[in-house]
């Protein structure tokens, strides 16, 4: 994506997509080359067959990842479904025939970008860099076995996501809040092929592994999760007229007397994926 000098002190209202594989900084030099490769393939793959073309596209390496930002005129709703279909399906094969495959951490995110000669800045890329770094984004990659997460921003989720569409299901994503050194936000996670995952309770977030930098976006700024998740299978679709969620729990009842439990005492809720084989 070309931008002129006139146009380098103005923002322009673009989709951010920040791009990170998990644990980068395991892998020696050769192997680290082939994964950037991989990456890339992945990618721009996804990017070509989504018809979005070069001249709409701004793509930036970042070591170990990729951010690209796309223009305006190029509907969301093709990124975050036509897009992420081609991404998963690059990425499954592109794993499939290695030993240790390649995951990534996607974060998503609309808002004002500026272009300069070195590349894009501004609070839409920060968001985006952070919600694929986030704690929730690479234990959801190692609880549930997967090599995609998807995060996006609360205002693309209710802007795009919620909307459904073309390979868009809103009910496969989950909810969860974040705390970052700007604040407190809200992000949805989805993992492509798989129900709304369950995300991890309140916790420490994620330590970098042995060998590998922190990142250089903020990904230590992450102190965990504030709220619970919101069930967003068709039992717990929230009503969009009252604004409220219908939750249904079930669990066993137990006694307890000056706060000490009688007896053991399990609380948790029945979801798609209970009594049955996870798909994917």
């Amino acid at each position: 994506m070309n931008h002129d000098a006139t146009e380098l002190t103005e923002e322009h209202y673009e989709l951010v997509i920040s791009v990170d594989a998990r644990r980068s900084g395991q892998y020696d030099d050769v192997d680290k080359t082939r994964m950037r490769e991989r990456i890339y393939r992945v990618v721009e793959t996804a990017f070509a067959h989504a018809s979005v073309a070069g001249d709409a596209l701004h793509l930036e390496d970042r070591g170990d990842g990729v951010l690209a930002s796309v223009a305006g005129r190029i509907a969301a709703s093709r990124l975050l479904g036509l897009w992420l279909v081609e991404v998963h399906e690059q990425l499954r094969h592109e794993n499939r025939d290695l030993r240790v495959p390649l995951g990534l951490r996607i974060g998503m995110h609309v808002g004002p970008v500026r272009h300069d000669p070195r590349g894009i800045s501004g609070r839409a890329v920060d968001l985006a860099c952070r919600l694929a770094d986030s704690a929730v984004a690479r234990q959801l990659l190692d609880a549930e076995g997967a090599d995609l997460v998807v995060a996006t921003s609360q205002s693309l989720y209710e802007d795009v996501v919620s909307s459904g569409g073309k390979f868009i299901e809103p009910a496969y994503y989950s909810r969860a809040g974040l705390r970052l050194k700007e604040g407190e936000v809200t992000a949805w996670f989805h993992l492509p092929g798989r129900p709304a995952p369950e995300i991890p309770g309140p916790q420490a977030p994620a330590t970098e592994q042995p060998g590998e930098p922190a990142g250089t976006d903020g990904a230590d700024d992450f102190e965990g999760l504030q709220e619970a998740p919101l069930a967003r299978t068709p039992a717990h679709r929230p009503d969009r007229r009252s604004g409220s969620t219908q939750i249904t729990v079930h669990g066993d009842m137990s006694q307890h007397h000056d706060n000490v439990y009688q007896q053991p005492v399990h609380i948790g809720r029945i979801t798609g994926r209970d009594g049955g084989q996870r798909k994917g």
